[in-house]
Parts: C-alpha cells; structure tokens; sequence
C-alpha cells in the first residue's frame, strides 16, 4: 500500500522495496471501513479491476453478537442518522420508538439488507444510496481527498483477501516504477546523528536511502530495534493481546455472501466473521490472562463446529499500542510497526492509510523539517489512542459481566476525558461536541450506535423533544421503513452482483 500510493504521489521519487522472501504478511487485516475507498480512487482503480483479483466482498456493517447479556445482536452500519427537525433519529427513538422496534432496524436500512444479505449496488451497478451515487460513477468522484478532511459517508467499506491484495498492489507499484528487493536485511547502521545512514542486506549488499518506512509490522525492525523508539502500550486499557486464525472454505452458491463483518462476544474475547468470495476468514482475539493458547483454540472450535475439523490454526501475539513517535529522524513507521488497538473495527488498515496520508502532506524537501516531523507524530498518534478510546468504550458498556473477562473490562482505567464523555452519555446522546475531537475515523454517529446497541442508553430521552411536535419524526420512521422495503424488492444479493462483476471481467479478460 505505501510504495504503490507513493510512487502515485510523488511519481519522480524513487521508491525501492525491500522485502523478506521468508517473513511472511500477518495475513488477516481482511476487513476494512468505508473511507478506504478513497485509497483506492486515489490509485485509479475501479472496483472490478481488483475486486474479484482479491476474492473481494462489500461490507454493510459489524454485526455484533453476544455483546448483551440477552444475547440480542445489533448492527454498527455505515449510515449516518436523517435528522428531523434538527435531531438525529437516534434521539428521536429513544422518544417514540424506544420500546416498539430495535433502534438500529428503525433508524437505518443497512440491517435489514444485511440480513438478507443484499448487494449495496444494483445490477446496473448503481449505489442503493442515491446521495452517493454520484462519488461512486459520476463527476464528484474524489480522486485527492484526505481522510481527515472527507465530509460523505460512503455506505460500505471491503472485505478482502489481505495476501491477494498485496500482490496485486504489488503489480500495480511494480509497473509504475518502484523498484522490488527481495532480500534480508542483517543491519542498520545508523549515522553520528543518529539517523539510519543505510542498511545491509544478505544478497544486495548496502542500499541508501533519503527516507526509511518501517513497514515491518510488529517487529519494529527500524522504529524500534535500531532508532530505540520506545513502544506505549494500551495492555492496561485493550487487555485482549492473542488471537487464533482460521480461514474457512464456503460454498458461496448454496450459502451466499453475507455484506457484514461479524464481532462474537466469546468467554475472553470476541470472535472475527468476515466472509470472502469462497472462503470465511474467522480468528478469536482474546486475552491470555484468562485463557491459554490451548483452551482459546478448544472454545474456538467449538464455537465453528465442524467447519474446523482438520484446519490449521494460526497463534498471533498482539502488540496493542504505538510508538511515542512514529517518525525519528529520516525514518517512518506505517501500520503494525507505527501502532495497532486489536482487530475490533477493522482500523488496521485504516491506520496504514491515514499514516500514508500524512505522510505525503507532510513529505520532506531536501531537509526534514522538525516541525512538520512534530505535527506528523501529533495527528498519527491522535488518531490511534480516539480509536483506543473508542474500543475502550465497546467493551466498558457492555452490560455483560458472566465471566473473569467481562467483570475485568469494566475495571480497566479511563482517561478523565473519556470518563467525562461516559457520564454525558448517561444523560444525552454522544454528538459532534462531545465525542473526542482529534481525527480518528469515527464519527458520534458511530458512538451513539455502540453504546445503544450495548444497552448504554441515556436516562431518558432529550427534554427538549417534549416540547415540540412530533408528527415529523413519525413521519420520518415510517419513511425509513418504505425505503428499506423497496430497497429489499429490489436489491440484488451480494452473491448475485459479484458473480456478475467477476464472470464480466473473464469475459473481457
């Protein structure tokens, strides 16, 4: 991802690649949110040109299952509320609709598609968001929008092979001039500033370079081992630091494709669903204080059932946290290697894209200016502790406390800030002016959804609706049903248009 948006950025830099032919990627960043598509516009590529290359699928939603302790599910979608009358219509439901229909059926249209498992585009490849259609076909396509300046809500993200992705990213860089290595690197010699002067490898000898990005994952291999960036660890705030991978094949013909990720509350942890074109990727991140590697794979199992017979499971430790500064000196850490919370809410890859972002804004000239450095470090590391925040929060209000991990999570320690923002949402909904206001890719939106869902409700309904008429909230519910209906009679399922989509490309192929 960075080399191919590099050399798309800054097409005369020269962007060399090195890269182990014996460490292999993690493999399982497969589910993503819907400002990825903004990385993708930026390289130029139409859906159908790497869709069906990386047995890609669309992403609705999260379903969370078993976060209550009724076991109701819900769904975090990739919709915005209407507003009615200047208030969202999560604020009108907890007025009106409170005790009648589940808050995210009434509010939005994405739960009923995803439970019937509906495309989000029609056959003629048009958005079932008519808002949006537009940046999806038409002349306000984006094609150099920030992540921290996009105002639209696009209505679903990707799920995707992270393995076949690479290599097709990898063609795409290739081909535009970045220059591949496979190699290892057995040192960094650093200069007397303490910068990375150049690295030697196994089989090229000694490569220089202007700017280093460390995308070496959890190793750290510049960031941390050579420049001795220290690593500020969330371990007291996401106690989850293992998980177990699986990947599942399906049948997608006879079981179809459903268009959400799901998050499974387990006994220690949560279980990943996120389904492909032919196959289920699935993992269970959990936390080691309360269960073994052993007794993680055996409840895993028994969770998938017979699927898992005879599948190898992939151990992953976690290191949830980030480097105090994700650029030293002429060297950059991007993705694991510069900050991860945990899987929850797929923001793995979204944090190599903002990091990518930033980067280009703040790229050097023929110096590194310190202050651009500082301001760089400021907005990657706002972005990555909103977002450990945010996890924070799905896990506090959870009302579930059945076991040594769920009694543990409504321990942990909170910031005064978000202690502060918890005791507001006892008595209004999360908005614009409450939620944390450093950039991290959720909007209150996303807040309001969590915490209503995790049965975190406010005490009451917004006073100042009972002093006005609520015919047009009404008004509004039912609209909102007439519009999920008629999207359910007309609406392809994701089987349906990416079978189209894929049997399209062979055939021009």
């Amino acid at each position: 991802m960075t080399a191919a948006y590099l050399k798309k950025a800054a097409p005369s830099v020269n962007v060399t690649l090195i890269e182990s032919a014996n460490i292999r990627t993690v493999g399982v960043g497969e589910a993503t949110f819907s400002t990825i598509k903004l990385f993708f516009d930026f390289l130029g590529l139409e859906e159908q040109d790497w869709m069906p290359s990386c047995n890609a699928t669309y992403k609705l939603a999260i379903k969370f299952r078993n976060w209550r302790p009724d076991g109701a599910h819900f769904y975090h979608p990739f919709q915005r509320y209407e507003m009615v009358d200047g208030y969202n219509m999560g604020e009108w439901w907890l007025k009106l609709k409170q005790h009648e229909v589940p808050f995210d059926q009434a509010c939005f249209s994405i739960p009923a598609m995803c439970e019937n498992k509906l495309s989000p585009r029609f056959l003629d490849g048009r958005v079932f968001d008519e808002k949006v259609q537009d940046y999806f076909a038409g002349s306000r396509r984006t094609k150099n929008s920030f992540l921290a300046e996009h105002k639209v809500q696009y209505p679903y993200a990707y799920q995707f092979d992270a393995s076949l992705l690479a290599e097709y990213l990898k063609g795409y860089a290739t081909r535009r001039g970045v220059r591949q290595i496979v190699d290892e690197v057995d040192e960094v010699k650093l200069a007397e500033d303490g910068s990375i002067d150049h690295l030697v490898t196994h089989g090229h000898g000694t490569l220089r370079g202007d700017l280093f990005v460390d995308c070496t994952g959890f190793r750290g291999l510049l960031i941390n081992q050579a420049l001795n960036e220290p690593f500020v660890s969330f371990r007291d705030s996401l106690l989850c630091d293992r998980a177990i991978a699986l990947q599942i094949p399906k049948d997608v013909e006879t079981h179809g494709i459903e268009p959400y990720t799901t998050a499974t509350a387990m006994s220690a942890g949560w279980a990943w669903n996120i389904p492909l074109y032919g196959r289920i990727g699935t993992g269970y991140v959990y936390c080691s204080q309360f269960l073994s590697e052993e007794e993680a794979e055996r409840e895993f199992r028994s969770y998938l059932g017979p699927d898992s017979f005879g599948l190898r499971a992939n151990h992953i430790k976690i290191r949830t946290g980030r480097c105090r500064n994700s650029w030293v000196k002429n060297c950059v850490a991007i993705g694991l290697s510069s900050g991860f919370v945990e899987p929850l809410e797929s923001t793995g890859i979204f944090f190599i894209q903002h990091g990518i972002e930033e980067l280009i804004s703040h790229l050097p000239g023929s110096t590194i200016d310190e202050e651009m450095v500082r301001s760089y470090n400021r907005v990657v590391a706002d972005a990555i502790d909103g977002v450990r925040d945010f996890l924070t929060v799905h896990y506090y209000a959870s009302q579930r406390m059945d076991t040594e991990f769920w009694r543990a999570v409504k321990q942990v320690p909170l910031s005064d800030d978000l202690r502060e923002r918890l005791d507001i949402w006892k008595h209004r909904l999360p908005n614009a002016k409450n939620i944390n206001p450093n950039y991290h890719g959720f909007e209150s939106y996303s807040y309001s959804v969590m915490l209503m869902g995790l049965g975190y409700l406010p005490e009451r309904s917004l006073p100042a609706l009972d002093h006005m008429d609520d015919t047009n909230a009404l008004l509004a519910f039912r609209a909102m049903r007439e519009k999920t209906d008629r999207l359910m009679a007309t609406l392809p399922t994701q089987y349906e248009y990416l079978t189209q989509v894929r049997s399209e490309m062979f055939v021009a192929a």
